[in-house]
């Protein structure tokens, strides 16, 4: 029986994704292994294997389209035998078994086998010859998705698979979810007037609808730019983040001269080895060796308790074009400063090629955020949930300072500042953490030790 290849999720969150490109053709044979297409996320484009073999008969959805939900037929996948035709003569009853990565396999159980008379209990098995129905749809009409075997049962018991809750792979129904079910009764008329009221009121909007907003400048010439899945994401995250995360503000000022010329001593004894560290690489050394003195804000938030982490996995924002990703240096502060410096560029380049992996930015409990390239002096960035804390870094500026014997004199001064989620770590503490990470770059030498 044709097997649907479904739109994989390829990270926790993702819901959607591009079809960037296919990289088979109809007629194409694939084995368990092989890579069918590339799939962008909103973060990165990855690649989707399969894990089952057979012929490709029909794709479904073509290279570069957007907004394909997870779990949407992409392509039929033909076994041994089987032929385009059968496609077309069994198109009310795909099989709905993933063929592609990332979900693991159901039962085997799906194709029917013969039993001896007299077998044990349960639910009987579908005869071979009896097609399964059609996939059925929800009361909203979005489709069910439930294995051919699965559907055939629930039709001999006349079951309702919209109160069938699926434990296969997606929340796919299979064959142990209908065996002991029992069909629920209709509900009264009573009811059915009863469940509009019962239904929770819509969310107010977060603001104008786009008609309101377009309306607002009719008339005017302006270019209308279609939001990404990545910008989507961006939105709502920070939308989320500021509403929902207490953020406090500590600042500080840093003198930069011992480190720059720690940093340029040590960069021409490395120079031989290609080695050239950057005042960024000391920022992660020196927040990563704070998170371990100060253990007690090393530490996330979620959701009804808080998690102290063990390990300094230090994320950093990268810009990339249309948006941004923030990589994570696990284990920060056991690493030197070269290895940091050389993992920093290595998920640099390839955050900006969108090659990471999900696990590459995707946990951390400390960001750190520098616009001191772009000539900012200082600015408040917005905490990456569910991290307790995020270090907005500065430009070094040339400024007038009084010196430890009570001179005037000039410095190179960099300003930070530190946003703390008060549910995490409260003012005291923060400020210690913030403390920490000034006498490390202020005394740079100490990291090293």
């Amino acid at each position: 029986m044709p097997t649907e290849i479904l739109m994989p999720a390829l990270s926790p969150t993702m819901e959607e994704g591009t079809l960037a490109k296919w990289l088979v053709k109809e007629g194409d044979t694939v084995n368990s292994g092989d890579l069918l297409a590339e799939i962008e996320t909103d973060k990165a484009t990855m690649e989707f294997e399969a894990v089952d073999e057979g012929t490709i008969g029909k794709i479904l959805i073509e290279e570069g389209t957007e907004g394909v939900k997870v779990n949407t037929p992409i392509a039929v996948l033909l076994e041994e035998g089987e032929s385009a035709d059968d496609i077309d003569s069994d198109a009310s009853a795909p099989k709905s078994e993933p063929a592609g990565g990332g979900s693991a396999g159901d039962e085997k159980a799906e194709k029917p086998a013969a039993t001896p008379e007299g077998g044990g209990g349960g639910a009987p098995e579908a005869k071979p010859d009896t097609p399964a129905p059609a996939a059925p749809k929800d009361d909203k009409g979005e489709r069910i998705f439930a294995s051919p075997l699965a559907r055939r049962i629930a039709a001999q018991k006349g079951l309702d698979l919209g109160q069938i809750k699926g434990s296969g792979p997606h929340g796919r129904i299979v064959k142990a979810d209908v065996e002991g079910a029992k069909p629920e009764a209709a509900p009264t008329k009573a009811e059915e007037k009863a469940a509009p009221a019962a239904a929770a009121p819509a969310a107010a909007p977060a603001g104008p609808s786009a008609d309101a907003v377009a309306a607002m400048y009719e008339g005017r010439e302006y270019e209308e730019i279609k939001l990404d899945g990545m910008r989507k994401t961006i939105a709502a995250r920070l939308t989320e983040a500021k509403q929902t995360i207490p953020h406090f503000y500590l600042r500080r000022d840093i003198k930069l001269d011992a480190l720059l010329k720690f940093r340029s001593q040590l960069n021409k004894q490395l120079e031989g080895r290609g080695v050239k560290l950057s005042v960024n690489d000391f920022i992660i050394k020196a927040s990563a060796l704070a998170l371990q003195a100060v253990p007690d804000a090393n530490a996330v938030w979620a959701g009804d308790r808080v998690l102290k982490m063990k390990a300094s996995d230090v994320a950093v924002a990268v810009a990339i074009e249309g948006g941004l990703f923030t990589p994570v240096l696990k284990d920060a502060d056991m690493k030197s400063l070269s290895t940091l410096s050389a993992e920093m560029k290595d998920l640099a380049t390839r955050a900006r090629d969108r090659k990471l992996a999900p696990q590459e930015y995707q946990g951390g409990s400390f960001a750190i955020s520098n616009l001191g390239m772009f000539g900012i002096d200082n600015f408040d960035a917005v905490i990456n949930p569910p991290h307790g804390g995020i270090l907005a870094v500065g430009s070094g500026v040339k400024k007038p300072v009084v010196g430890d014997d009570g001179e005037l004199t000039v410095a190179t001064v960099m300003s930070v500042t530190l946003s703390v989620d008060h549910r995490v770590i409260d003012g005291a503490l923060g400020a210690q953490l913030l403390e920490q990470i000034v006498q490390n770059l202020e005394n740079p030498m100490v990291m090293l030790a």
